[in-house]
């Protein structure tokens, strides 16, 4: 007869008293500490792990674990605004105000008086319109597509809001624009065809049931060929109506590099009462939903009930203003990177691994300037080395076409670039 090795795994009450435990419960929730032991415990159950292994096994797990999940990935696909990695980095004056943010704040106190404030916010509004000075006023809410639902539903309740059916936008994990919208009593009218909309089609739709005109740049997708659509100004003229512009991406002033991308500045120029863009894309700030216009549009906004449902944290008000009001972020950084320079750092990273220097055409990425080629270099490597490198420490995420591994260091910080090289090492 032989006896059974689980037999001798410990009791719970020895396992609390080891020392990586211990330590462990100052830092983690008990039922965190518990859900280790419970998965360590399961597998000396199953055979896999000897009893004498129990200590060591629990002691390397507890080490590592983290009261969070989310890990820092290194982003060598060349696409700037990556979505499925969390958009793009906040500038460090940005990461400063979210810790400086997440205690106690004056977010609703005016200290001299210590009285509660009514100008929540107040500080991030005044870095949006310094910003932005074609802008009476502005509002931050929760993200871009809250900003849409406010707009509409504050200058047009229970009326019709009228769009082109160019315009009719599905934005990420199927979320569609006109279902959002039509989820408050407001309606849409839609006008002209997919491909071609004209100035007679919205002024045939126009009616005594007629609450605003929506304008909303489709920048996650383009029609070419036989194409025609209706400008700000072209609709400003028109008519005297609420008109509700909807740029996306967030760029507040026209930008060379981008030329074909709509701007804030120049939708307010034009005439829009409103203009709706999201924080986290161009900007370069926090995830946030911004709007800027007239006084007026801002104030019916403000007083609307689902301002207050849509309303941002205090941490993203902080880090939004500092976005703002900093020199630079990652976004403008790797949009305008120097040609020179990025090819030089590719040849030194390939050289340090043996890959190959090819030309590679980064993306803004985020639904922002869709097949708009950022032309730069990448190092080719072998295509099995992409999961290795996403399962490395720290990941790197990379970019596979064509049978290679393209690492584009468009979107890395120079100074990761000796970890970036390490970690490719650490996988070949």
């Amino acid at each position: 007869m032989t006896t059974d090795p689980r037999r001798f795994i410990p009791k719970m009450d020895e396992i609390l008293q080891y020392p990586a435990v211990q330590d462990a419960q100052h830092r983690l929730a008990p039922h965190s500490v518990r859900a280790i032991i419970d998965a360590v415990l399961a597998d000396a159950r199953r055979g896999s792990l000897a009893p004498s292994q129990i200590e060591g096994e629990l002691a390397d797990r507890l080490e590592v674990a983290q009261p969070h999940s989310l890990r820092r990935v290194i982003n060598a696909t060349g696409v700037i605004i990556h979505t499925n990695l969390g958009r793009a980095p906040l500038p460090p004056a940005a990461v400063d105000a979210l810790v400086a943010a997440a205690g106690y704040t004056d977010v609703e106190m005016d200290l001299d008086s210590g009285q509660r404030s009514r100008d929540r916010g107040r500080a991030a509004i005044d870095a949006v319109l310094a910003a932005c000075p074609g802008a009476e006023d502005a509002l931050v809410v929760n993200n871009g597509a809250s900003a849409l639902l406010l707009a509409t539903a504050a200058l047009a309740p229970g009326k019709e809001v009228i769009i082109s059916r160019g315009e009719l936008i599905e934005i990420g994990a199927g979320f569609r624009l006109p279902e959002l919208i039509e989820s408050t009593a407001t309606r849409l009218r839609e006008v002209g065809a997919t491909n071609r909309t004209h100035l007679a089609d919205y002024e045939r739709a126009m009616g005594e049931d007629t609450g605003a005109i929506l304008k909303v740049h489709p920048s996650n997708f383009v029609i070419s060929g036989f194409t025609s659509s209706v400008s700000v100004a072209e609709l400003r003229a028109l008519t005297d109506l609420p008109l509700i512009v909807d740029i996306g991406s967030g760029l507040l002033s026209p930008d060379n590099a981008l030329p074909a991308e709509p701007s804030a500045s120049e939708a307010l120029r034009d005439g829009a009462d409103l203009v709706l863009f999201s924080g986290d894309k161009l900007l370069g700030g926090p995830q946030a939903g911004v709007l800027v216009g007239q006084k007026e549009a801002i104030a019916a906004c403000k007083k609307h009930p689902l301002a207050r449902a849509v309303r941002i944290d205090k941490l993203r008000l902080n880090a939004l203003e500092a976005s703002l009001a900093t020199y630079s972020n990652a976004v403008q950084d790797a949009l305008h990177i120097d040609p020179q320079r990025h090819r030089e750092r590719t040849e030194k990273v390939a050289a340090a691994v043996g890959g190959e220097v090819v030309e590679h055409a980064g993306r803004v990425g985020g639904g922002g300037a869709p097949e708009v080629p950022l032309p730069g270099w990448a190092v080719a490597l072998p295509e099995e080395l992409a999961r290795p490198l996403r399962l490395g420490e720290p990941p790197v995420v990379a970019r596979v076409n064509q049978g290679r591994c393209l690492v584009d260091v468009r979107c890395v910080p120079e100074a990761q670039d000796a970890e970036l090289i390490a970690a490719l090492r650490a996988v070949i």
